[in-house]
Protein backbone atom coordinates (compact mmCIF):
# COMPACT_ATOMS: atom_id res chain seq x y z
CA UNK A 1 0.00 0.00 0.00
CA UNK A 2 1.58 3.09 -0.71
CA UNK A 3 2.20 5.80 1.95
CA UNK A 4 -0.53 8.52 0.49
CA UNK A 5 -3.05 5.46 0.88
CA UNK A 6 -1.70 4.91 4.11
CA UNK A 7 -2.11 8.18 5.34
CA UNK A 8 -5.84 8.17 4.00
CA UNK A 9 -6.77 5.20 5.52
CA UNK A 10 -5.29 6.34 8.64
CA UNK A 11 -7.47 9.60 8.64
CA UNK A 12 -11.13 7.58 7.70
CA UNK A 13 -9.83 4.92 10.81
CA UNK A 14 -9.53 7.60 13.28
CA UNK A 15 -12.86 9.07 12.24
CA UNK A 16 -14.55 5.89 12.13
CA UNK A 17 -13.16 5.03 15.65
CA UNK A 18 -13.84 8.54 17.31
CA UNK A 19 -17.70 7.43 16.99
CA UNK A 20 -17.54 3.88 17.90
CA UNK A 21 -19.25 4.26 20.92
CA UNK A 22 -22.02 6.56 19.25
CA UNK A 23 -25.53 5.37 17.52
CA UNK A 24 -24.40 7.12 14.49
CA UNK A 25 -21.11 5.10 14.12
CA UNK A 26 -20.46 4.52 10.95
CA UNK A 27 -21.47 0.47 9.47
CA UNK A 28 -19.04 -1.20 7.32
CA UNK A 29 -20.66 -1.02 4.37
CA UNK A 30 -20.59 3.32 4.69
CA UNK A 31 -16.25 3.10 5.35
CA UNK A 32 -15.88 0.25 2.50
CA UNK A 33 -17.95 3.19 0.54
CA UNK A 34 -16.22 5.87 2.28
CA UNK A 35 -12.75 3.94 0.77
CA UNK A 36 -14.17 3.12 -2.37
CA UNK A 37 -14.75 7.35 -3.32
CA UNK A 38 -11.30 8.02 -2.23
CA UNK A 39 -9.28 5.72 -4.68
CA UNK A 40 -8.54 2.24 -1.95
CA UNK A 41 -11.19 -0.01 -3.77
CA UNK A 42 -8.87 -2.96 -3.30
CA UNK A 43 -8.81 -2.89 -0.10
CA UNK A 44 -10.44 -5.73 2.22
CA UNK A 45 -12.22 -5.19 5.46
CA UNK A 46 -9.16 -6.23 7.25
CA UNK A 47 -7.69 -3.93 5.43
CA UNK A 48 -9.36 -1.07 7.81
CA UNK A 49 -7.73 -2.10 10.72
CA UNK A 50 -4.20 -0.94 11.37
CA UNK A 51 -1.74 -2.88 10.14
CA UNK A 52 1.91 -3.85 9.97
CA UNK A 53 3.11 -0.66 8.18
CA UNK A 54 4.71 -1.24 4.83
CA UNK A 55 5.61 2.30 4.49
CA UNK A 56 5.23 4.92 7.90
CA UNK A 57 2.56 7.05 8.23
CA UNK A 58 4.34 9.93 9.76
CA UNK A 59 6.61 11.98 8.07
CA UNK A 60 10.33 11.44 10.02
CA UNK A 61 11.63 14.91 9.06
CA UNK A 62 8.54 16.52 10.34
CA UNK A 63 8.16 14.61 13.00
CA UNK A 64 11.41 15.34 14.34
CA UNK A 65 11.24 19.26 13.83
CA UNK A 66 8.10 19.13 15.57
CA UNK A 67 9.47 17.32 18.51
CA UNK A 68 12.02 19.78 19.10
CA UNK A 69 9.23 22.83 18.53
CA UNK A 70 8.35 21.45 22.53
CA UNK A 71 12.15 22.64 23.30
CA UNK A 72 11.47 25.23 25.71
CA UNK A 73 8.17 24.80 25.99
CA UNK A 74 7.83 21.45 28.11
CA UNK A 75 10.17 22.72 30.86
CA UNK A 76 9.62 20.15 33.61
CA UNK A 77 8.53 16.37 33.90
CA UNK A 78 5.64 15.15 35.76
CA UNK A 79 4.16 11.58 36.10
CA UNK A 80 1.22 12.25 38.07
CA UNK A 81 -1.56 10.54 37.07
CA UNK A 82 -4.55 12.71 35.40
CA UNK A 83 -7.64 12.79 33.73
CA UNK A 84 -7.58 13.67 30.12
CA UNK A 85 -10.47 14.97 27.40
CA UNK A 86 -10.73 12.23 25.05
CA UNK A 87 -9.64 12.63 22.32
CA UNK A 88 -6.22 14.30 21.68
CA UNK A 89 -6.03 14.72 25.84
CA UNK A 90 -2.94 16.11 27.24
CA UNK A 91 -1.20 17.77 30.24
CA UNK A 92 -0.38 21.29 30.55
CA UNK A 93 2.57 22.08 27.46
CA UNK A 94 4.90 22.88 30.36
CA UNK A 95 5.37 19.97 32.06
CA UNK A 96 5.07 16.00 30.88
CA UNK A 97 6.86 12.95 30.86
CA UNK A 98 8.87 10.71 27.75
CA UNK A 99 5.85 9.94 26.24
CA UNK A 100 4.50 13.50 25.82
CA UNK A 101 7.42 14.05 23.27
CA UNK A 102 6.26 11.45 21.28
CA UNK A 103 2.92 11.84 21.65
CA UNK A 104 2.70 16.06 20.60
CA UNK A 105 4.85 15.30 17.98
CA UNK A 106 2.27 12.66 16.23
CA UNK A 107 -0.47 14.98 16.97
CA UNK A 108 0.84 17.94 14.93
CA UNK A 109 0.64 15.44 11.52
CA UNK A 110 -3.19 14.68 12.93
CA UNK A 111 -2.44 10.76 14.17
CA UNK A 112 -3.71 10.83 17.97
CA UNK A 113 -1.87 8.07 19.67
CA UNK A 114 -3.90 8.23 23.16
CA UNK A 115 -7.24 6.96 20.52
CA UNK A 116 -5.46 4.95 18.17
CA UNK A 117 -3.71 3.14 21.38
CA UNK A 118 -7.23 2.90 23.18
CA UNK A 119 -8.90 1.66 20.31
CA UNK A 120 -6.07 -1.22 20.19
CA UNK A 121 -6.50 -1.95 23.80
CA UNK A 122 -9.96 -2.26 23.75
CA UNK A 123 -10.09 -4.90 20.95
CA UNK A 124 -6.70 -6.52 21.48
CA UNK A 125 -6.57 -6.12 25.45
CA UNK A 126 -4.06 -9.18 25.75
CA UNK A 127 -1.95 -8.51 23.68
CA UNK A 128 -0.37 -5.53 25.72
CA UNK A 129 1.71 -5.92 28.84
CA UNK A 130 -0.02 -6.40 32.50
CA UNK A 131 2.17 -4.41 34.85
CA UNK A 132 -0.09 -1.75 36.36
CA UNK A 133 -3.20 -4.50 37.56
CA UNK A 134 -5.84 -2.96 35.10
CA UNK A 135 -8.32 -5.19 33.37
CA UNK A 136 -9.68 -2.92 30.88
CA UNK A 137 -8.17 -0.01 29.08
CA UNK A 138 -7.98 3.75 30.61
CA UNK A 139 -7.88 6.42 27.84
CA UNK A 140 -6.42 8.81 30.16
CA UNK A 141 -2.43 6.99 31.12
CA UNK A 142 -2.10 4.09 28.85
CA UNK A 143 -0.73 5.97 25.71
CA UNK A 144 1.48 7.76 28.34
CA UNK A 145 2.75 4.58 29.44
CA UNK A 146 6.36 3.32 27.19
CA UNK A 147 5.74 -0.61 27.17
CA UNK A 148 1.88 -0.08 25.55
CA UNK A 149 3.73 2.17 22.90
CA UNK A 150 6.34 0.05 22.62
CA UNK A 151 3.27 -2.64 21.48
CA UNK A 152 1.49 -0.86 19.62
CA UNK A 153 4.29 0.05 17.11
CA UNK A 154 5.58 -3.64 17.10
CA UNK A 155 1.96 -4.10 16.31
CA UNK A 156 1.14 -1.90 13.41
CA UNK A 157 4.91 -0.27 12.69
CA UNK A 158 8.10 -1.26 11.65
CA UNK A 159 10.55 -2.69 14.19
CA UNK A 160 14.09 -2.27 13.10
CA UNK A 161 17.16 -2.77 14.49
CA UNK A 162 18.73 -1.37 17.59
CA UNK A 163 22.45 -2.11 16.85
CA UNK A 164 23.01 -0.42 13.20
CA UNK A 165 23.44 3.22 13.66
CA UNK A 166 22.70 3.76 10.57
CA UNK A 167 19.19 2.30 10.23
CA UNK A 168 18.41 5.05 12.96
CA UNK A 169 16.26 7.49 10.88
CA UNK A 170 14.96 11.47 11.71
CA UNK A 171 11.49 10.88 13.24
CA UNK A 172 11.99 7.33 14.58
CA UNK A 173 10.97 6.00 17.65
CA UNK A 174 13.68 4.66 20.60
CA UNK A 175 12.72 3.15 23.73
CA UNK A 176 15.43 2.20 26.47
CA UNK A 177 15.24 0.70 29.76
CA UNK A 178 17.32 3.40 32.76
CA UNK A 179 19.97 1.72 34.65
CA UNK A 180 18.05 2.94 37.77
CA UNK A 181 14.76 0.77 38.39
CA UNK A 182 14.98 -0.35 34.81
CA UNK A 183 12.68 2.67 33.79
CA UNK A 184 11.53 2.75 30.37
CA UNK A 185 12.43 5.68 28.40
CA UNK A 186 11.04 6.41 24.69
CA UNK A 187 12.20 9.41 22.32
CA UNK A 188 12.27 10.58 19.11
CA UNK A 189 15.51 10.92 16.71
CA UNK A 190 16.28 13.73 16.06
CA UNK A 191 17.83 14.96 12.16
CA UNK A 192 20.99 16.08 14.06
CA UNK A 193 23.85 14.34 14.89
CA UNK A 194 26.76 14.61 17.23
CA UNK A 195 30.51 15.73 15.98
CA UNK A 196 30.51 11.95 15.94
CA UNK A 197 27.90 10.80 13.22
CA UNK A 198 25.59 9.12 16.47
CA UNK A 199 21.33 10.56 16.04
CA UNK A 200 20.75 12.60 18.80
CA UNK A 201 17.58 12.29 20.38
CA UNK A 202 14.48 14.45 21.36
CA UNK A 203 13.52 13.38 25.00
CA UNK A 204 12.11 14.38 28.30
CA UNK A 205 14.09 12.53 30.78
CA UNK A 206 13.51 14.24 34.09
CA UNK A 207 14.04 18.39 33.12
CA UNK A 208 11.58 19.37 30.42
CA UNK A 209 12.28 18.39 26.25
CA UNK A 210 15.90 18.61 25.02
CA UNK A 211 18.30 17.38 22.25
CA UNK A 212 21.14 15.14 23.57
CA UNK A 213 23.53 12.33 22.03
CA UNK A 214 21.99 9.61 24.52
CA UNK A 215 21.45 7.12 21.98
CA UNK A 216 23.48 4.37 23.19
CA UNK A 217 23.66 5.46 26.66
CA UNK A 218 21.07 3.24 27.63
CA UNK A 219 20.05 0.03 26.55
CA UNK A 220 18.13 0.16 23.65
CA UNK A 221 14.71 -2.26 23.55
CA UNK A 222 13.01 -0.93 20.90
CA UNK A 223 13.43 1.10 17.63
CA UNK A 224 10.05 1.72 15.38
CA UNK A 225 8.83 3.85 12.77
CA UNK A 226 5.57 3.97 11.92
Amino acid sequence: MKCQDRIALNKIYQDKISHANSPLAMPVTAIMARLARTGLIALSIASMQLAVAAEPVSNGAKLARDAKKQIGVTVSYDPSYRKLDFPRGDVPQHTGVCSDVVIRAYRLQNIDLQQLVNHDMQQHFAEYPKLWGLKTADKNIDHRRVPNLETFFERHGQSLSITDIESFKAGDIVSWRLPSGNLPHIGIVSNKTSAEGTPLIIHNIGQGVQQEDILFAYPITGHYRY
